[in-house]
């Protein structure tokens, strides 16, 4: 027994120890080694800076740490040009391996960063700022007297060399502030790529010299289906509302848009440059060229615009007045942005326009092409042979594979369904870029799910060999625009979740338990950046509840400096709004509407609430049952789970709420009925969770109790039903839209842990 908690305290010990030093230093990404140290390194105004040798070769670095003083304390470090004790000192370090390795020795006497390069001592500086208050983020606070660095002994790489955010500014678009902004959160979590998709059906974003009609007016559109699906929206959330800046009424109608000059693409490249971060511009052809058809017809195959079956009418390989267009547009591209990579797209092109072409026909007889696929290949490959001349990398989505794919072009792997796609690449001796639709595409909603699932997102696919692995370059999240019209919506949608990204990328060392102790001392960081981020989940309720005498809503805060507010009116919860008690009892049914606060005054997810009362639904006898449940599969598409046919393509044996590996095979849409019995343990209310991608309904006792419905991301809802012990009928419907499927079931009871559902809570009939 003394053995036992011995064993215990230390375990607890070394949790403290372990949360104490989460505290202590909280960095994300996560250093590769740091070693604690006892005491600090105070910074005051009277610390000296002593630069590199070569300090113009380091002054982006050098004006970073700079302007955090300034902000700090009031006024820059005087520079010295000799180390003495006290000072932090920036020392040139050729022996370091790579361009962004640093090192930081921290003791009460000294605080020495070496690096090999200007882009290694930045990272240091950002890992510095980490470690300031964050207070100095504001530029009107309080002047501090010191700062206190926890002393330590740090040694710091990347694991992988593309570490990337994507930006679509064409379906809705973005200022130059915002970039700059969105460019500044990168920097701080060591991120070192920007993707920018430029153009797309709904608008051409850069200024093109040559072709004045593409911004003059395939930057600018009448609102369109997207635009009033966030209309809508914007009602419930304010965040949803298209950003009035770029809103005009011209000519008696009502115009949405934008584009950047030149000029201004100059500036914002040469910040991102400063700040260690390359920019990527996305052109995307042959497909998704609608905007700039509509100003220059001649583009497309017979001069159609419109919609084929699946996408957007493109343009027209088959034409020599096509390529002259393409090589005219991509020299100015690739005169404007010095990155050595250009993205072509060349994903989700409709080739009904090509196969009736007798252009294309002729082409493809021509160089002896069977398929239309093909005459896409053909496309991308003599694109990419013009980026080689202009000492350009080809990048292309997944699709470029279709059809072959020459050794030299990179591919970036977004089809999740398409699970070998990045496998080939790579045994052919293509670089791969990662960025799965799951969990990458941050343009899905984000539920309480979404950070565990990018934590836990491994960049390399199964299959590879150590050797082949070296082709994966790294990782990007993108974030598609259709339905994010504001910039409170897209910081929303991409923080905090990027950080977890930046640890996999970076540190490549999974901690998570330490890198969500991290996170909370960035959340106050991140409220004096003005960055509108998702607060974390609330707990302790489910968005269908029910009482059987009376109930109790006790939301757990995440952040003990969050205040939670609520409303019985229906109204949106603001600032004015009620404060929710510790405890409030729920006597009657009734709808509430919460929302938590940051002290800043930013607003977290809208909560709606339902009660209803419910007695204990009765249990039923089984006999003969087999453990598990019996799958029924529905070939086809189903928009609904109620639309699901009523006779089975198939059936099979299940273990829980799951789908099989290789059902729906080649990304398929397909629909599914999973059903039996599951057996509580003891009369309750219990809480179920349904995770979906793309939508299911989850029956207990033949009655809803989680609505997950209709073709989306992977989101979680939940619900609750009054059950007593023993066996009751469950059924979840489930339907998959095509392209990758997700369904999980997890429970808790009487306001408890959630958790999977036990398989041995599960039988169906013989």
């Amino acid at each position: 027994m003394w053995k036992f908690f011995r064993l215990t305290g230390a375990c607890c010990l070394l949790l403290h120890s372990a949360f104490a030093q989460s505290q202590r230093y909280p960095i994300i990404p996560y250093p590769q080694q740091l070693v604690p140290q006892a005491g600090t390194f105070d910074i005051t105004a009277g610390t000296k800076l002593v630069l590199p040798a070569d300090a113009a070769a380091f002054t982006p670095a050098t004006a970073q740490l700079e302007q955090l003083f300034t902000r700090a304390l009031g006024k820059p470090l005087a520079v010295a040009t000799k180390a003495d004790k006290g000072a932090i000192v920036l020392q040139q370090n050729p022996a370091l391996a790579g361009a962004e390795d640093y090192t930081m020795e921290v003791t009460p006497q000294q605080l020495l960063i070496t690096a090999k390069t200007g882009t290694g001592f930045f990272r240091a500086a950002q890992t510095l700022r980490q470690l300031m208050p964050p207070a100095i983020e504001t530029a009107t606070g309080k002047r501090l007297a010191k700062i206190a660095i926890p002393a330590m002994q740090l040694k710091d790489h990347p694991t992988y060399d593309w570490r990337g955010m994507h930006l679509d500014v064409s379906r809705h678009f973005f200022s130059i502030t915002y970039l700059k902004k969105f460019i500044d959160l990168l920097a701080l979590y060591k991120m070192n790529k920007l993707h920018l998709h430029l153009t797309d059906d709904q608008g051409w974003r850069i200024e093109i010299k040559k072709y004045p009609l593409l911004t003059t007016q395939g930057a600018w559109r009448t609102f369109n289906n997207q635009d009033s699906v966030c209309m809508k929206k914007a009602i419930d959330n304010p965040d949803m509302a298209i950003d009035e800046e770029h809103i005009i009424r011209k000519d008696g109608k009502t115009w949405y848009g934008g584009f950047y000059t030149q000029e201004q693409m100059k500036d914002i490249i040469a910040y991102a440059a400063d700040r260690q971060i390359e920019i990527i511009p996305e052109i995307d052809m042959p497909g998704h060229m609608m905007a700039a058809i509509k100003a220059y017809p001649f583009l497309s195959c017979s001069e159609e615009t419109g919609w084929g079956k699946d996408f957007s009418t493109p343009i027209c390989p088959c034409n020599e007045s096509t390529f002259t267009f393409a090589e005219d547009v991509f020299t100015e591209i690739a005169a404007l942005f010095p990155s050595k990579y250009i993205h072509l797209g060349a994903d989700e092109v409709e080739k009904s326009s090509w196969a009736s072409s007798p252009a294309c026909a002729a082409v493809m007889k021509a160089n002896n092409l069977k398929t239309v696929e093909e005459l896409q290949s053909y496309f991308v490959k003599r694109m990419e042979k013009f980026f080689n001349s202009k000492g350009k990398v080809l990048i292309g989505w997944d699709e470029i594979l279709q059809g072959g794919i020459s050794p030299t072009a990179v591919l970036m792997y977004w089809r999740a369904w398409v699970p070998d796609a990045p496998v080939q690449a790579a045994r052919h001796g293509n670089k791969v870029i990662m960025t799965p639709g799951n969990p990458l595409y941050f343009d899905g909603t984000p539920d309480r799910n979404s950070i565990y699932n990018v934590y836990h997102f491994e960049p390399v696919p199964k299959g590879l060999t150590p050797e082949e692995a070296t082709h994966i370059m790294g990782a990007q999240a993108n974030i598609w625009t259709e339905y994010i019209a504001s910039e409170k919506r897209a910081d929303y949608m991409f923080m905090p979740r990027m950080t977890a990204l930046a640890e996999v990328l970076w540190t490549h060392r999974p901690d998570y338990e330490g890198y969500l102790q991290r996170l909370q001392a960035h959340y106050k960081r991140l409220d004096n950046l003005g960055i509108h981020y998702r607060l974390p989940d609330l707990d302790g309720f489910t968005e269908d509840n029910v009482f059987v005498d009376k109930g109790s809503l006790q939301v757990k805060k995440p952040l003990t400096d969050m205040t939670i507010r609520y409303t019985t009116d229906g109204s949106i919860p603001d600032a004015k709004a009620k404060v929710l008690p510790g405890s409030l009892t729920i006597t009657r049914p009734d709808t509430i509407r919460l929302a938590a606060f940051s002290p800043a005054g930013n607003r977290g997810d809208i909560y709606t609430l339902r009660y209803r009362q419910q007695n204990y639904l009765k249990a039923t006898v089984v006999k003969d049952a087999f453990p598990g449940l019996q799958l029924d599969y529905y070939q086809g598409a189903f928009k609904s789970a109620t639309a699901i046919k009523p006779m089975a393509d198939s059936s099979l044996r299940v273990a829980n709420v799951v789908i099989p590996e290789g059902m729906g095979k080649g990304g398929g849409a397909f629909g599914a009925r999973i059903k039996g019995y599951i057996q509580v343990p003891a009369t309750g209310i219990y809480s179920f969770y349904l995770t979906c991608d793309d939508g299911g309904i989850l029956y207990i006792d033949e009655q809803e109790v989680v609505n997950n419905d209709g073709w989306h991301a992977p989101v979680q809802k939940s619900g609750q039903v009054a059950l007593e012990k023993g066996w009751h009928p469950l059924q979840v419907a489930f339907v998959e839209g095509g392209g990758g499927y997700t369904l999980r079931l997890e429970y808790s009871i009487n306001g408890g842990k959630l958790q999977p559902v036990p398989d041995e809570w599960l039988r169906s009939a013989r």
